[in-house]
C-alpha cells in the first residue's frame, strides 16, 4: 500500500495549495478565502521511486453546523493517515485554534511533523521560534505558493514511511468512472454517502455545499467504481462568486472524464430549465446516463403523476435513459442504480464488427430506403465502428452529405433495437465515396501529345477526301 499524508489545519493555511504542489496538479481548489475546501480530496504523488497518497482536508475551526460535519472529516482522514502534516500560518503566526488543534493531534498518537506556510520574504528562523511551545517537534518551514522547501519536506517525511508495494507503483485506474451531477442542493451528496454506505463526503441542507470534484475510489460485486461528486450547476445569471464559478468548471470537468453520468433531480422542485441544460450538456458530451429523480418518497400520488408527464415533456430526449425515483436520505431505489450503470457502461463500450454492422444497415435499407435527391438515390453501402463512450457508427455511401435528420434517427433506432444498446446516446457518421482524382488534369507525355496530334491531322485529311 501507498503511505497516506494528511494534511490538518485552519482554514486559509495553504492546505490546498500543499496539495497541489505534493501531487504535481491543479485538482485542488485554491483561493484567499477561509473553509473552501470541505470535503476529503485524494492525490498521488512521487519523489524520486516512493510514491505517496494526500489527502487534503477542511479546515478545524470549532464551529457548530457544516464546520462541526467538516470536522467528522478530518478526524477520518487523521485515523486513515500513516502521517500528518500540521500546516499552520507563518504571517498570522501562533493562534489559540493552532494551539486547539495541536492538543487534539496528541491524542490520536499518529506520526506528525509541524509545518510552517507562508514563510516566503521572511526569516525563517524567527518565524518557526513561535511555533516551537506547541511541542511538536522542529517546525519545517516552507512557502507552498512559490515551491519553496517542498523537497526538503518530503524528504524528512518518507524517510519516516514505509515503502509502497511494487503492484501499487505501478497499479493502473480501470475502473468504472460514475459522475453525479445536477443542480444544488438536490441531494448529489447524500446518495454518494448512500452508495458508499459511510459519510465520506459532506452533505449537509444547504445550497453550494459541495465546492470540488471528489474523486472516491470503490468495489461493488468485485467491479472498480470511481464516484465523482460534483458541485451543484445553476443558471449562468445567478452565479456571482469567482469561486462558484470554478466548481462549475470542475463539475463540467467531471462529466467528460465520466464513463456513465448519474442526472439528479428534485422531485419537490420539478424539472427546471436547468435541469434540461445540464442534461444536454452531458448528452453531447456523449456520457451514458442514468436519471436519479430524487425525494420521491415526500410527494403525494397526484404529485407523482404530475412529475412524471413533466418528465416525458422536458426529458423526452433521454428516451434511451433508465430512469430511477429514489430517496437518497432513506436510501428507497438506490440499490438499483448501479445494475443500470454497469448496463449504460456496457453500452457505451461495446464492440461492434463490421460485417454486423453493415448486415443491419442493408436490412434497415430494405425496410426503409433512403429519399431521392435531385432525381437519384442515396446508396449506403456498409457500416463499420468508428469509436466507443458513445457508440459511432460510420456508414460509407454515395450522397451521404444529403442524408436527412430523420434517417439519420431512423437508423439510430435500428441500431439501438438490434444491437440491445441502452443507457448511452448514439452517434452515426456518414462518409462519402467522392472521385479521388476529381479536379486532377491529365498530363500528357511529348509521345502521347505527338500522337494525338497526327492523329487530328489523319481526321483532317480523310474529311477532306469524303
Amino acid at each position: 500500500m501507498k503511505p497516506v499524508i494528511a494534511l490538518v489545519g485552519r482554514p486559509n493555511v495553504g492546505k490546498s495549495t500543499l496539495f497541489n504542489r505534493l501531487t504535481k496538479t491543479r485538482d485542488a481548489l485554491v483561493a484567499d478565502l477561509p473553509g473552501l475546501t470541505r470535503d476529503r480530496k485524494y492525490g498521488t504523488g512521487r519523489v524520486g521511486d516512493k510514491p505517496y497518497i494526500v489527502v487534503d482536508t477542511g479546515g478545524l475551526s470549532g464551529q457548530e453546523g457544516i464546520d462541526e460535519i467538516m470536522a467528522d472529516q478530518v478526524h477520518q482522514a487523521i485515523q486513515e493517515a500513516d502521517m500528518v502534516l500540521f500546516v499552520v500560518d507563518g504571517h498570522a503566526g501562533l493562534t489559540g485554534g493552532d494551539e486547539i488543534i495541536a492538543k487534539q493531534l496528541r491524542a490520536y498518537n499518529k506520526p506528525l511533523h509541524l509545518v510552517v506556510n507562508k514563510t516566503d520574504g521572511a526569516d525563517e528562523v524567527m518565524i518557526t521560534a513561535e511555533f516551537q511551545t506547541l511541542g511538536l517537534g522542529e517546525p519545517l518551514a516552507i512557502a507552498a505558493v512559490h515551491g519553496r522547501g517542498i523537497s526538503r519536506l518530503m524528504d524528512v517525511v518518507l524517510a519516516g514511511l514505509p515503502e509502497a508495494d511494487e503492484e501499487d507503483v505501478e497499479e493502473e485506474d480501470d475502473s468504472i468512472k460514475v459522475a453525479i451531477i445536477g443542480r444544488p442542493n438536490v441531494g448529489k451528496s447524500t446518495l454518494v454517502n448512500r452508495l458508499l454506505g459511510e459519510e465520506r463526503v459532506v452533505a449537509f441542507d444547504m445550497p453550494g455545499t459541495t465546492r470540488d470534484s471528489i474523486f472516491i475510489p470503490f468495489e461493488r460485486d468485485d467491479k472498480r467504481y470511481t464516484l465523482i461528486d460534483t458541485a451543484g450547476v445553476r443558471r449562468r445569471g445567478k452565479i456571482n462568486e469567482v469561486i462558484e464559478k470554478f466548481s462549475v468548471i470542475k463539475a463540467l470537468q467531471a462529466i467528460e472524464a465520466a464513463n456513465v453520468v448519474i442526472l439528479v433531480y428534485d422531485a419537490q422542485e420539478g424539472i427546471t430549465d436547468q435541469d434540461s441544460n445540464l442534461a444536454g450538456f452531458a448528452l453531447d458530451s456523449g456520457r451514458a446516463m442514468v436519471v436519479a429523480i430524487n425525494k420521491w418518497d415526500g410527494l403525494t400520488p397526484v404529485k407523482r403523476d404530475d412529475n412524471k408527464r413533466e418528465i416525458d415533456r422536458k426529458l423526452g430526449f433521454l428516451d434511451f435513459a433508465d430512469m430511477h425515483f429514489i430517496s437518497a436520505l432513506h436510501g428507497t431505489g438506490v440499490g438499483k442504480l448501479m445494475d443500470s450503470v454497469d448496463r449504460a457502461y456496457k453500452s457505451a463500450m461495446i464492440e461492434m464488427a463490421t460485417p454486423w454492422l453493415t448486415r443491419i444497415l442493408e436490412d434497415a435499407v430494405a425496410q426503409h430506403q433512403p429519399p431521392l435527391v435531385r432525381g437519384r438515390r442515396i446508396k449506403l453501402r456498409y457500416a463499420h465502428q468508428g469509436g466507443k463512450n458513445p457508440p459511432l457508427i460510420v456508414i460509407h455511401g454515395n450522397q451521404t452529405q444529403d442524408v436527412p435528420e430523420s434517417y439519420r434517427r431512423y437508423l439510430i433506432n435500428i441500431y439501438r433495437k438490434v444491437l440491445k444498446i441502452s443507457g448511452t446516446p448514439m452517434r452515426i457518421e456518414f462518409k462519402g465515396g467522392d472521385n479521388p482524382f476529381a479536379g486532377r488534369k491529365n498530363q500528357l507525355t511529348e509521345r502521347q501529345v505527338n500522337k494525338k496530334k497526327r492523329l487530328k491531322d489523319f481526321t483532317k485529311r480523310k474529311k477532306k477526301k469524303s
